[in-house]
């Protein structure tokens, strides 16, 4: 099963350096869209196989991806860490800060290992419904969005809760 937990003890780190989130137990699925050309830039910004995050928010999410384990969900992982340059790149196409931090103000929390983009699956690695796709700009990727269909308000909401159970916050427009 892809969300069967391997031996080990996981995810060991101190500090806030940037970790691999290949040690997090059970492992998330990985799909780094910035890493190939699903994304909607449509083309690769990054080769980055081996997605980081800070210590201490690498290790509240292998306690959210545990969390789901229990009830036979898991994590998809689509961005964590990012350079500055490619941040740079994607507010240069998109220049709305309810979706891309602008670095000139804000470098943002990718890019200092604090945000990670996932998603939910069940325990095949097949994606639940939610309320739009990866990189989706407009208001039904918001929070709480008004008009998606009921399952995928109940899958939002699941994800955000199990989040926000390990101390991470949702960012309104995504």
């Amino acid at each position: 099963e892809a969300l069967q937990a391997a031996e080990g003890s996981g995810l060991q780190c101190r500090g806030v350096d940037l970790v691999s989130l290949l040690a997090i137990q059970p492992r998330p699925l990985l799909e780094l869209r910035y890493a190939s050309p699903y994304n909607f830039l449509e083309r690769t910004l990054y080769a980055q196989p081996n997605p980081r995050l800070r210590c201490p928010v690498a290790l509240a999410l292998q306690l959210v991806q545990q969390d789901l384990a229990e009830d036979g969900l898991g994590l998809k992982v689509w961005d964590a860490y990012r350079p500055l340059t490619v941040q740079q790149t994607m507010w240069d196409a998109i220049r709305d800060p309810r979706y891309v931090s602008d670095p000139a103000v804000n470098a943002g929390r990718h890019t200092r290992g604090t945000a990670v983009d996932v998603t939910l699956v069940d325990r095949r690695g097949q994606p639940l419904s939610m309320p739009t796709d990866f990189d989706d700009f407009n208001e039904t990727a918001h929070v709480n969005a008004k008009g998606v269909s009921r399952e995928a308000a109940i899958n939002a909401r699941k994800l955000r809760l199990a989040m926000e159970r390990r101390g991470f916050v949702a960012f309104p427009t995504e």
